[in-house]
Order: structure tokens, then C-alpha cells, then sequence
């Protein structure tokens, strides 16, 4: 087997293509033409960023927009003063109102506890010679009402010797009743009873 190879065929020159009819020749200073994909890859690249950027301008826009109107609607309190503080305006001073009295409406109670009270009889006893006094009472005012009635039992020469209590129940208005205040101890005879004080308590 031989180690003789036949020597490779000579480069064919490649046919230029022809310009076109009227076209000016090709500046021999002119940047290469780029091929046609880089063109293409070129422009979106370039209208990709800038619609991007006008997004976010109009982004930003609108965000200051809406932050001025809510600092707008938000009312600040005002600023604390150290001025001393002072009255609007002067105040009238005040008037009372005049007061008018009640007329004071006369008693209806009726008259005093101590009309109501007589004394019927004024007797010491024979056996042991203790005084008392027999009381007759009316009732004379407008309400139902219950007696305490004090009794004094004078000497003939002014000098109390001895003293007795009568009390009763509800006596009703104009009625009347008879109770008898007792005394204690021996007095002499011409003893006097006189009545020391009457209480009346309506019921």
C-alpha cells in the first residue's frame, strides 16, 4: 500500500454578488453591515427597558399623587401654646332668680293640747290620804291623737307635794274620754291639782 495521497483540489473562488443596478458602491470606510438577527435582538432589548421606565415614572406619579391628598385630608392638631390661657369673651354675671316665701298656712292642728284637758275632780283618798285628779279630755283637732297629761298637786301655800301621769289612746277628732292621773303619798287636805303640761301626738 502506497503512502502517496493525491494533493487536495484548489480553492474554487466564490462568485461575489453583484450590487444592484443604480446603487453606489460600498464606502471602503463603512462599519461592516451587522448581521440581521443582532439588528432585531437590538431594538426589543431597547423598547423593553424604555417601556419599563415609563411604567415606573408614571408609578412614581401616581404614588405622590395619592400622598399628597392624604396629607391634605389628615388635620394636624394645632401647636401647644405657653401663652397664659384667656376667656373667649366675658361672661354676664350671673342673676339670681328672686325667691319668693311660702306663705306660712296657718296651724290646722288646732288650738293648744292644753284646752283640750279639764279637770273634773281633784279629791284626796279618806284611807290613806294619796291625792288625784279625775281629767275629762276632747279631742279637738283635725287628726286622731293620743294624750299625755302631767298633773301637780299644790298645798295651800303654793308648795307641790306630789305630781301624777295620765295617758290614753287614739282619740279620735271631737271625741273625748275620762282617765284619772294618780298621785303618790300622803298630802293634806285642800290639796289642789293643777295641769303642769299637756302632750298631744297625732296619729
Amino acid at each position: 500500500m502506497s503512502d502517496y495521497f493525491p494533493p487536495p483540489p484548489p480553492e474554487q473562488p466564490q462568485p461575489e454578488h453583484p450590487a444592484p443596478v443604480g446603487a453606489s458602491p460600498p464606502s471602503p470606510w463603512a462599519a461592516p453591515a451587522a448581521p440581521p438577527g443582532k439588528q432585531r435582538t437590538g431594538l426589543i432589548v431597547t423598547l423593553a427597558v424604555g417601556g419599563g421606565l415609563v411604567v415606573a415614572g408614571a408609578m412614581v406619579a401616581l404614588v405622590h399623587a395619592l400622598m399628597d391628598s392624604v396629607s391634605d385630608s389628615i388635620a394636624l392638631p394645632p401647636e401647644r401654646s405657653d401663652a397664659p390661657y384667656s376667656e373667649p369673651y366675658d361672661e354676664e354675671p350671673y342673676a339670681e332668680e328672686p325667691s319668693y316665701e311660702e306663705p306660712v298656712e296657718p296651724d290646722a292642728a288646732g288650738p293648744p293640747a292644753e284646752k283640750d284637758v279639764t279637770v273634773t275632780k281633784c279629791t284626796r283618798d279618806s284611807l290613806i290620804g294619796w291625792p288625784h285628779a279625775d281629767l275629762r279630755i276632747v279631742n279637738r283637732s283635725g287628726s286622731p291623737a293620743a294624750y299625755i297629761v302631767s298633773i301637780t298637786f299644790v298645798d295651800a301655800d303654793g308648795t307641790v307635794v306630789s305630781d301624777g301621769v295620765a295617758t290614753t289612746e287614739e282619740v279620735g277628732p271631737g271625741a273625748s274620754v275620762e282617765v284619772r292621773a294618780q298621785g303618790s303619798g300622803e298630802v293634806a287636805a285642800g290639796t289642789e291639782c293643777r295641769i303642769a303640761e299637756v302632750d298631744r301626738h297625732a296619729l
